[in-house]
């Protein structure tokens, strides 16, 4: 196989038990990581991927001006910038609009994805529109391969949990397994949660030592010189698998218990309050590139007590139905959208506006947004009328990523909609594409070099993207 970039490749993380040299010997493929073009404004990645749609109407771009029976119920209100408004619905996170740059005029022109989150998913996760020659890597899989890991005891690609059904389009493509993103697993609002595969599985660490002491005595001296190489490579990996199930520094840095009650109270006690609190938590233990892909679960925990969201079946932001409802949207007749609950309620804004404006805070404080390029995305937006069951459809004409830190210029807009918000009246506009080269380009990863698929493809990154120049 021809090697997909001069790297050296890691253990897989979607099991740090792995630990054979069978299944170790598929994630070697080079030699020295390769270094990036010039100094990065970034030295990490925190993206908050906020799946189904975001209706950016009710949030990032307000349209007071809108009919009445389109408008959004939600106040607009000014932030700590002057001139620069949200809703009420982000009135925790309007006080750190001077750390933020809005991109008003993301818009997602491919045909066909508008309608599919799957592949509106897939899109965000790879930067590139599905259904080309290549099935893309995500953006996250190809910094890990370009860039190596900065950790010994922790994968360099995080998402957090990775359970949602959208979770299930991230992907490797034609990466080795070594890069595929670590998932972490189940509901963070839950007081007993750990991340699986953590434990030694009931072998105590003596026993554990000897084992591994025992493989490190095997001789590979006799194998040939490529041979060997491939062995050295191998027995490298294992020491890494071990570090991991071993190192009290990985634990630690799944451990949300070590958070002081105050810190977890004031991202919120419930699953999404605690996966954004994870997310800064690897960010802080040296992840490369997380992701954080959540929604509140049915049940939950808050505030140490059960609750259970009767009527809802799926929260995340597809608002098709009753975008406004006080609980659920399971309407009379009514169609895709419903068994959210409304977009002002905890489980959806409510939630999101304290661990946004919490995460942003706790950044920041902690000296890590001055490294650490943070990115808001979802797949679209939503549509400026609502529709004959009270919700707003997909939009892809127009919608709003947020991004702060590495760099951001902060309390900045960028591009304009219509007074509707329903189309792009700007003359700069800037697709996925765009987003993807922008990561690359923050953490001085360089475009022109391609990597290689097995077949000896050359793929260029984001080919059809440019950096967003206003984020720089």
């Amino acid at each position: 196989m021809h090697p997909v970039l001069k790297s050296a490749y890691r253990p897989s993380r979607r099991n740090f038990l792995g630990l054979s040299v069978c299944g170790l010997s598929s994630l070697y493929a080079g030699s020295a990581p390769r270094a990036a073009v010039s100094s990065p404004q970034a030295k990490n990645v925190l993206v908050i991927f906020e799946q189904g749609g975001v209706s950016h109407i009710d949030t990032w771009d307000p349209k007071p001006e809108l009919p009445a029976e389109h408008r959004s119920p939600f106040a607009n209100i000014a932030t700590n910038v002057p001139g620069i408004h949200f809703t009420e619905l982000l009135k925790q996170t309007s006080v750190f609009a001077d750390r933020l740059t809005l991109v008003r005029c993301m818009t997602q022109p491919t045909p066909g994805i508008g309608n599919s989150h799957p592949q509106g998913s897939q899109y965000v996760f790879s930067g590139e529109a599905p259904g080309g020659p290549v099935d893309m890597p995500d953006i996250s899989s190809i910094v890990s391969l370009v860039l190596g890991n900065p950790t010994t005891h922790l994968p360099s690609n995080i998402m957090v949990p990775g359970t949602n059904e959208q979770a299930a389009t991230s992907q490797i493509g034609f990466l080795p397994p070594a890069h595929k993103v670590f998932k972490t697993g189940g509901n963070l609002s839950d007081p007993n949660w750990t991340v699986p595969n953590l434990g030694l599985l009931g072998i105590d660490q003596a026993q554990f030592k000897d084992r591994t002491d025992l493989l490190s005595n095997l001789d590979i001296g006799v194998l040939g010189a490529a041979q060997a190489t491939d062995a050295q490579a191998m027995k490298a990996l294992l020491n890494q698998a071990a570090d991991m199930l071993t190192n009290e520094a990985t634990r630690k840095a799944f451990d949300l218990q070590s958070e002081s009650a105050a810190v977890r109270e004031r991202y919120g006690s419930g699953h999404r309050g605690q996966s954004y609190l994870l997310g800064r938590k690897l960010i802080e233990a040296g992840v490369r590139f997380v992701t954080v892909d959540c929604r509140e679960p049915m049940t939950s925990w808050r505030n140490g007590e059960k609750v259970t969201y009767d009527g809802g079946s799926n929260m995340n932001w597809d608002h098709h139905d009753a975008i406004y409802s006080d609980h659920h949207t399971n309407i009379k007749n009514g169609g895709p959208g419903a068994g959210r609950y409304g977009i002002h309620t905890w489980p959806m804004m409510g939630s999101l506006d304290q661990a946004l404006s919490a995460l942003l805070e706790d950044l920041e404080q902690r000296g890590l947004l001055e490294e650490t390029l943070l990115c808001f995305v979802s797949e679209f937006g939503r549509t400026p009328k609502i529709n004959n069951r009270q919700g707003r459809d997909h939009w892809t004409h127009a919608f709003t990523f947020t991004f702060a830190g590495a760099g951001v210029p902060g309390g900045q807009i960028v591009g304009k909609t219509d007074k509707d918000g329903g189309y792009i009246t700007s003359s700069m506009a800037y697709r996925i594409e765009d987003y993807a080269a922008t990561i690359y380009e923050k953490l001085a990863i360089d475009r022109t070099e391609p990597i290689y698929t097995p077949a000896d493809r050359p793929i260029f990154l984001a080919k059809d993207g440019q950096p967003i120049p206003e984020l720089f």
